[in-house]
């Protein structure tokens, strides 16, 4: 995924040095600190999280409306952060806003959203040739076909590169729980893109 900036610079670049947290701070510290205020402690928050929150939404809207969607979850969790009560609950509480993110953009505008799904305008930071584009559109859409708790774990696997424990970390799901969803996904993945016609098509596309 290309690498977000904005936010990054304006959480993250700022009062960095007078910051009491690192880039090495656990979660909880992280979220502590950035309860209190320290906008460079939110600023590593974006940093660590906004893969998960950037395959979260992939599973869910356009690509081409992906990369602004992500710095809207993290603009709306900045100052809801305050009333989080469990940092350790961060996690599966970002991911929450991203989901309803998710189902907000599909309230806006149908026609937008049309144009926003042709094959056209996804984004160009997705390089290669037209038969690697195709195919890689070819497994997302495959992909965002089975059930959505198959969907996350295996966007988050094949895109954004995350393993298996740094999936369940990140999310808040039990690591059994993201080994079967993996495992369950990927055969049904598989069995999805046979039955398509496409049984030469490579997961390691994505």
């Amino acid at each position: 995924m290309a690498t977000p900036l904005n936010l990054q610079l304006s959480f993250a670049a700022r009062a960095a040095v007078n910051s009491s947290v690192s880039r090495d701070s656990s979660d909880e510290e992280l979220v502590r600190a950035a309860q209190a205020g320290d906008r460079a402690a939110f600023g590593y928050l974006y940093e660590r999280y906004a893969g998960m929150v950037h395959g979260i939404l992939l599973t869910r809207v356009p690509p081409v409306a992906v990369e602004d969607l992500v710095q809207d979850v993290f603009v709306q969790a900045m100052p809801r952060v305050v009333a989080l009560r469990e940092a350790s609950h961060f996690g599966g509480w970002l991911a929450a806003i991203a989901r309803n993110r998710a189902v907000d953009f599909f309230r806006e505008s149908h026609s937008r959203t049309e144009q926003l799904d042709e094959p056209q305008n996804e984004p160009a930071s997705r390089s290669g040739s037209t038969a690697d584009r195709a195919e890689a559109h070819t497994i997302l859409e495959a992909i965002r076909s089975l059930p959505d708790s198959y969907r996350e774990p295996l966007i988050l696997r094949l895109v954004e590169g995350m393993t298996g424990p740094e999936i369940a970390a990140r999310t808040g799901l039990t690591h059994g729980s993201v080994r079967v969803n993996l495992h369950r996904g990927m055969q049904q993945l598989r069995q999805a893109l046979n039955l398509g016609g496409r049984s030469g098509t490579s997961t390691e596309k994505l």
